[in-house]
């Protein structure tokens, strides 16, 4: 099993560290544009592998895509951040032409991998990866929802003073302001999370999941990225060792919960062949007009997209 991480700053090289650590790969290479940015960084998490015992090894090159070739995962973290006076066009223009070309290199070297995006904005990059790609669904997929429900459940279990492992939760829709977070299918060992907290705090926790990127950008100046970086390692070791596990991600829907060519998130099945199955779930009224309204908000990104022709140059 071969994993390639396409950009190689600090969520690119968590995801590598997670995954070496955890042996999910035999090989992972990390590539990045910037000369010895990802050499170093392969080559100081290789020497942690005596250390912490693991056996995947790891390859840093320059934008050197023959190194990349015949990988079985594809996780692309390539874009900028979005800088002041930016508006959000100007960051899907930038960003949407950084994936076009990443993602027409990987497919050039590795026409059978499966894609996992990380870029911002996750929703409508991972879109413009499956315009340039022409992969069938299954295989271009964004990670957002594992990420966001990681935060949904790490503040629930502070809360409460539980353990995180037994807080379960599901997240639609797109990643940002409009994520759908779902109490009435959140549980801690089982147990209804309605059983447990109010009301009030449950929307409390809801309104810092939706702002928990803002909320670290302001403490540190930067993004995150443990959590994101850990979240898509987490992607490919589902793939990798076809685990068949139950994770929100973003993906294209075709008629799945009354929505149509819009990329946003839903649980799925992960195995071998990337999506196995979009799951529905039963949503109350309320619920299903979030997740449209969500959705509205993704295909308004869609249609930017689509305008810019980026797909076309």
């Amino acid at each position: 099993m071969k994993v390639s991480v396409i950009g190689s700053g600090n969520v690119g090289s968590s995801c590598a560290d997670v995954m070496a650590h955890r042996d999910t790969a035999h090989e992972v290479v990390l590539l990045d544009v910037k000369p010895g940015l990802a050499e170093g960084k392969a080559l100081d998490i290789w020497q942690s592998a005596p250390i912490d015992r693991f056996n995947t090894r790891l390859i840093g090159v320059t934008n050197d895509y023959t190194a990349t070739a015949n990988s079985d995962i594809v996780i692309i973290t390539s874009g900028l951040p979005r800088k002041p006076g930016m508006s959000r066009d100007d960051l899907i223009e930038t960003n949407a032409a950084i994936v076009k070309s990443v993602t027409e290199n990987v497919t050039h070297h590795s026409p059978s991998a499966i894609i996992i995006i990380v870029s911002n904005p996750l929703d409508v990059m991972t879109y413009q990866a499956y315009l340039t790609s022409a992969f069938p669904r299954t295989r271009v997929l964004g990670m957002a929802g594992i990420l966001d429900t990681g935060r949904y459940r790490s503040f629930i279990a502070d809360e409460l003073n539980v353990s995180p492992k037994d807080v379960q939760a599901v997240m639609l829709g797109g990643h940002g302001d409009t994520m759908v977070p779902l109490p009435r299918y959140t549980t801690v060992s089982g147990i209804p999370l309605t059983d447990l907290i109010s009301n009030e705090k449950i929307n409390t926790i809801i309104e810092r999941t939706r702002a928990g990127g803002g909320e670290i950008v302001k403490l540190m100046g930067t993004s995150a990225w443990y959590a994101p970086g850990s979240a898509a390692a987490r992607m490919a070791e589902a793939i990798a060792g076809d685990e068949k596990r139950v994770f929100p991600c973003c993906v294209k829907l075709e008629g799945e919960y009354g929505l149509e060519n819009v990329f946003v998130g839903v649980p799925v099945i992960l195995g071998k062949n990337g999506l196995e199955r979009i799951i529905e779930l039963n949503l109350n009224d309320e619920e299903k007009q979030k997740l449209k309204a969500s959705s509205d908000a993704v295909k308004e990104m869609m249609d930017v997209l689509d305008r810019l022709q980026i797909k076309n140059r």
